[in-house]
């Protein structure tokens, strides 16, 4: 009954100095120089243009612009009228244009990312594009439809109870004329009619619910609700949803729909290389497939909302989900007004994606606040709001590394918490995960505790046989994630835990690894084709999906007499072999090291039962110089 185009081709942006291009939507103006380094990409205000013929509508129909991301703050003007202004990079906002048209349309979006004190994202360790990098939507819509202005969100929220063998499920709906002549229809997986009801919030049951249940049976519903104003139908909305519960313990970790589920994943920055975060569908598609692939069953969408296509994705993967807002790294006094309707906008557009379990509150907000009592208020506030919004689900936040124990910001503001520990890389020792978890853990046993960011650089050029902290070889990547699966197999009480990252992203102000603007913790590379050895390995300890992977693919020049073969593989048994001879056969578990005296050219064979995987290296007398960092790469971490 809505009418939905997509106005993202033909408009015409003006860059800072003057410059003009013809262009599409998606788009971002910093997908360069926001990834080369130097903190010095440009931020400040660009300009968008469209032309458009007036739209085709009745008198009882109103038209809409929606625009699903801009880049920091937004100002949309439409022959010569502000019609919407927006702060919040990330999440979707609306305007009602109905009044301003003409027969010839005229419309300015300025967009601005420029540095201030009140919108959030400010200081971070990732690039702040600027631009209009999600779809422009135009909606033809009834004047009596389901609600359109309030927060960007759907105008429907769907609550589903789970009790014994059946679910109660509240619809409740919100629309322009405040009617409750509303029809409301339940539907399974194939579209059958399992419910239906009538009211703007009315409670169906679904019998035998079929439930959501991770990875194994992402099991989704979907829900229609029809807005009928004197006898005919005049909008409609719907909605996917899951049944589920799901709960935290902090002695035996989570629990989904009553069983013992720790949840082991990654985190997932949203943007390319070249690209920037100007994303299309096929590059959401690609990052789903490869987290698929390793098995992950959890995954943190930092450090802002992300598409509503992504979260769609999770529901049908089984992904469970933290969904934040940007409220990182600095506290700004200015800015609480900002992590009020950033936190709306979150919650209000993504009730319904079954999914989420947990909305983030902040990540790493003290690493520099002077405004402590400030700053704690501005938590307490926000997570009294979630819980005002959406008490289905639990609130958490994700602690700086140097906040101790013992801080407040722990204990007094979310349900659960999380920290961001790189014991083994910033700090030597990887045995302080052990101690630092496990002193935690025995202090406050009655408080749930996970890891929301661990992980090392990793350039996959780089090779040693005797990997060290900081080296950021591929080998040392390895050796790290190879401890902290053993560490966190041993704690299934860690609620969850969250690797970063997924893929390499960017972060201009680093200079690390001879690669600038770069941060090199994923286990892919930032354009997404490479696969570094450590992502292998998280295949193996997650994956159900038969493999073998020899790892060190790219360590051809070996300069050792014995040098160590590493084969990453879900199976109990696998052989070697070197140049077709069989070397040696071990049974284990997920990691076997083989050490192989190196002569010549050797092509090396590993085989699990029928699987088999080959790399070839050779013998040399010097260490190749292509494998070690050069004295001119910078450091692991200078961000700030």
């Amino acid at each position: 009954m809505r009418k939905i185009t997509n106005i993202n081709e033909n408009w015409l942006f003006r860059y800072h100095d003057g410059t003009e291009t013809a262009l599409n939507i998606p788009h971002t103006w910093n997908n360069l120089d926001g990834q080369d380094g130097g903190g010095d990409y440009w931020r400040g205000t660009c300009v968008y243009e469209k032309k458009f013929d007036k739209p085709a509508f009745s008198a009882d129909e109103r038209i809409y612009l929606q625009f699903n991301g801009v880049n920091a703050s937004a100002k949309v003007i439409l022959n010569g009228t502000t019609v919407a202004t927006h702060d919040g990079g990330y999440s979707t906002f609306r305007a009602d244009i109905t009044d301003y048209l003409a027969d010839e349309n005229f419309m300015v979006v300025e967009v601005d990312n420029s540095k201030n004190d009140r919108v959030y994202p400010q200081k971070a360790d990732f690039t702040f594009y600027g631009g209009i990098y999600r779809d422009v939507l135009m909606l033809t819509v009834n004047k009596a439809h389901f609600d359109l202005d309030f927060h960007g969100g759907p105008g429907i929220a769907v609550t589903p109870t789970v009790e014994g063998k059946n679910a109660k499920v509240r619809v409740q709906t919100w629309n322009s004329v405040g009617s409750d002549d509303v029809f409301v229809r339940l539907m399974d997986a194939e579209g059958n009619v399992v419910a239906e009801g009538k009211g703007a919030d009315t409670e169906l049951v679904i019998q035998n619910v079929h439930l959501w249940d991770g990875v194994e049976d992402p099991y989704l519903y979907s829900c229609e609700a029809t807005l009928v104003v004197d006898g005919a139908e005049v909008d409609q909305v719907s909605t996917r949803f899951g049944a589920r519960t799901f709960r935290v313990d902090p002695q035996k970790g989570f629990f989904l729909n009553g069983r013992s589920y720790p949840l082991r994943g990654v985190c997932r920055h949203q943007d390319w290389k070249g690209i920037g975060n100007a994303l299309h569908k096929e590059h959401h598609d690609t990052d789903m497939a490869i987290i698929r692939e390793m098995g992950a069953n959890t995954l943190r969408l930092a450090h802002y909302q992300h598409d509503q296509y992504f979260y769609d994705l999770c529901d049908e993967a089984g992904l469970v989900v933290w969904a934040e807002i940007p409220y990182i790294s600095e506290h700004m006094p200015n800015g609480r007004e900002n992590t009020i309707s950033q936190m709306k906008e979150l919650v209000i557009q993504n009730y319904n994606h079954a999914s989420i379990c947990f909305w983030g509150i902040s990540n790493e907000i003290t690493i520099s606040t002077k405004d402590t009592a400030d700053m704690m208020d501005n938590h307490r506030v926000l997570n009294d709001l979630i819980h005002e919004m959406d008490p289905s689900r639990l609130t958490t936040l994700a602690c700086y590394s140097v906040c101790g124990p013992t801080n407040p910001v722990a204990h007094k503001v979310s349900d659960i918490v999380s920290w961001n520990l790189y014991l083994g890389w910033y700090v030597p020792g990887m045995f302080l995960n052990e101690l630092w978890v496990d002193f935690f853990h025995k202090l406050y046993p009655n408080r749930c505790l996970g890891y929301s960011e661990y992980g090392c650089e990793c350039m996959p050029h780089l090779h040693t046989d005797h990997p060290k902290r900081l080296d950021q070889s591929e080998e040392y990547q390895c050796k790290y994630h190879e401890h902290m699966l053993r560490f966190f197999d041993k704690r299934p009480w860690m609620w969850a835990t969250h690797l970063w990252n997924t893929f390499d992203f960017a972060a201009d102000a680093r200079n690390q690894g001879g690669e600038p603007g770069m941060n090199h913790k994923g286990i892919v590379t930032f354009d997404r084709k490479t696969k570094k050895d450590s992502f292998y390995l998280y295949k193996a300890w997650w994956s159900k999906e038969p493999f073998v992977y020899i790892a060190g693919r790219r360590f051809v020049d070996r300069p050792e007499a014995t040098s160590t073969v590493t084969v990453y593989t879900n199976q109990p048994q696998v052989t070697l072999y070197i140049n077709g001879k069989k070397f040696e056969t071990k049974n284990g578990e997920k990691v076997f090291a083989f050490k192989v005296p190196v002569s010549g050219e050797m092509k090396i064979e590993a085989k699990a039962g029928k699987l088999t995987d080959v790399i070839n290296i050779r013998k040399v007398d010097k260490p190749n110089p292509a494998y070690k960092l050069g004295k001119d790469a910078g450091n692991a971490g200078d961000w700030v």
